[in-house]
């Protein structure tokens, strides 16, 4: 059943566009959306995905965020929308899950591909069901594009879908060819395509770095960037936006202050080195700020707000950046603390206008 949403009032309107929903058990919950033979290795092996090696000391879940049955946090939709939602008068959460983005980087891609479809049936059944203001994240195995497109494409009629969703690592740059088709079914349906970290040398991932492996999970965790400013500057290179002119990339949770250097830079090189990307009409940062979106967790905090707010000058926010908390993990960034010193105008896009553009929800739910 779903629950009674409340009245829309004149507050200002919040969309989360980073919040995890999690299993509580992921084989007994996933298992039914699973063929026969699945059900089987499943039973066999469990569901397990490739790991990077790294443990945070303090966890990735908050405890006080767990259920009131001691479950996982994030593993009760119900609990979400009084803890999170209803807490802090989140009109829209769009959900990008957990333990399940390792399926891109799994050595089997039709166990990957079974996966993401048994993940997205439970989502669309257990969540999307639950509450207006959940929204979807369409899980796809990047590492089998063909089999990517066609998931999309079952998935994409039901709007209440907003994006489709990716793990950042990967073996190749997403802007090579090998990836056209995901682009161009999330273009049929002009849905915005999405990365999230987590599996950054993990199965079949390269190393985190170019020079390696980092030591432990705090390095690890500082260089995730990396991985977004790769990607990025292969869509642009590979003239994957001029290929597909509808298609919006969503770096979640990577930060966002190292994207102005990685425009510089582009622009720079492209001045005497444009012969080699004959396809690009325009300097490399105009795609960027054209195509290209952020989220605010985990935000950057230098010592003096205006440096920030410079960075977020640079990038052309407050266009292209969107709020997220991360709920419910170790570093969730309470949306009534976050990014307080932004002037009003900008706060109301990077909190809430630009997401509801991007995912279509200007109107909020009733």
């Amino acid at each position: 059943m779903l629950e009674n949403t409340p009245a829309i009032t004149a507050r200002p309107g919040l969309i989360d566009t980073d919040v995890h929903n999690a299993f509580a058990n992921v084989r007994e919950e996933l298992r039914p959306y699973l063929s026969r033979a699945w059900q089987a290795y499943a039973d066999y092996h469990g569901i397990l995905m490739p790991g990077t090696g790294y443990n945070s000391s303090v966890g990735v879940q908050r405890e006080d965020a767990r259920t009131p049955s001691g479950a996982m946090a994030g593993s009760d939709p119900d609990f979400m929308i009084t803890d999170h939602l209803d807490r802090f008068g989140i009109d829209f959460a769009i959900l990008t899950g957990s333990h399940v983005l390792g399926i891109s980087v799994h050595t089997d891609p039709d166990w990957g591909n079974a996966v993401a479809t048994a993940y997205n049936r439970n989502l669309a059944e257990r969540w999307l069901g639950r509450s207006h203001r959940f929204r979807g994240s369409i899980v796809v195995n990047h590492s089998d594009p063909e089999a990517a497109a066609r998931e999309i494409r079952r998935c994409a009629p039901d709007k209440r879908f907003v994006q489709v969703l990716m793990a950042s690592g990967s073996s190749r740059l997403f802007g090579q060819r090998f990836f056209h088709p995901i682009f161009e079914a999330a273009a049929e349906f002009n849905l915005p395509v999405a990365v999230h970290p987590g599996t950054e040398g993990a199965g079949t991932a390269g190393a985190p770095t170019p020079a390696g492996r980092p030591t432990r999970y705090f390095e690890w965790h500082n260089i995730v960037p990396l991985n977004f400013m790769g990607h990025i500057n292969s869509l642009v290179c590979e003239g994957a936006f001029e290929k597909f002119p509808q298609l919006r990339f969503v770096a979640i949770e990577g930060g966002l202050a190292w994207l102005p250097q990685l425009m510089w830079r582009m622009d720079k090189n492209y001045k005497a080195l444009r012969s080699e990307v004959p396809w690009l009409r325009k300097l490399p940062s105009q795609y960027i700020r054209d195509h290209v979106f952020v989220t605010t967790q985990p935000v950057e905090e230098p010592e003096k707000s205006p440096h920030f707010l410079q960075i977020l000058e640079m990038i052309n926010a407050p266009g292209n950046v969107m709020y997220s908390s991360d709920y419910p993990h170790w570093d969730f960034d309470n949306p009534r603390m976050t990014l307080q010193f932004l002037p009003k105008e900008w706060k109301q896009r990077i909190f809430h206008d630009n997401a509801a553009a991007l995912y279509g929800l200007a109107a909020r739910p009733a």
